[in-house]
């Protein structure tokens, strides 16, 4: 009797282990979140495609009327980092509330596009501005969380972009690319580069950014 118990307990540890594999993404949305967008891509280089889900907040009195006498969600959302490993994933980073709302009011200008891009298993936080420009964050899965590990930005006039700059904080390096061609129509700047170097004590985990608005890449 003993051995079929033994048995038995052993084929239920199965059955969980083999249900456990096929989680849904659902399951790792906080209470009062909804999934806002979802992007899959390999961000730990072993051939799967992980996923990036972006959550948004579902508080009631976050939704507001705007300076146009429009009803608009002013919900703040989040992200969540799903490591994929065999047919399950596994949560890899959490934060709930760092982006602002799709909603904000941009004032003269309209608010910035976010979305979210892969490149050579590095993870791309990406702010678009239309024709104002761009800013983007980029972090790199290493010792267990996703660490800030790059920034970009180009300020442009239209077609014509005015400044580049780009962080990298691994090497400790920054660059500015300043356009001294006043009169171009774009594709035809002239650039000045201009290096420097940085300090950084640690690199910026994405989990503890408490709002992507208020980072401010000048101190460095």
């Amino acid at each position: 009797m003993n051995r079929f118990l033994i048995i038995g307990f052993f084929l239920m540890l199965g059955t969980s282990n083999s249900q456990a594999q096929h989680n849904e993404l659902s399951d790792f949305i906080p209470d009062g979140y909804v999934i806002f967008e979802k992007y899959f891509g390999d961000l730990n280089k072993d051939e799967q495609d992980d996923c990036v889900v972006i959550i948004k907040n579902t508080d009631k009195k976050n939704r507001v009327i705007n300076r146009f006498d429009k009803k608009v969600d002013r919900n703040r959302r989040g992200v969540i980092i799903l490591l994929k490993k065999e047919n399950s994933y596994h949560l890899a980073s959490k934060n709930h509330n760092c982006f602002s709302s799709e909603n904000e009011d941009g004032g003269v200008y309209f608010a910035p596009e976010l979305w979210i891009d892969f490149n050579r298993g590095n993870l791309i936080i990406h702010y678009s501005h239309g024709r104002y420009g761009f800013w983007k964050y980029i972090f790199r899965f290493q010792d267990s969380a996703f660490r800030l590990i790059g920034y970009d930005s180009s300020s442009n006039h239209g077609p014509v972009i005015n400044r580049e700059t780009s962080i990298n904080f691994l090497t400790k390096k920054k660059l500015i690319r300043e356009n001294t061609n006043e009169n171009a129509e774009g594709g035809d700047e002239t650039f000045i580069e201009t290096w420097y170097n940085i300090e950084i004590d640690s690199l910026i985990k994405l989990s503890e950014i408490k709002d992507f608005d208020e980072i401010d890449m000048y101190i460095y």
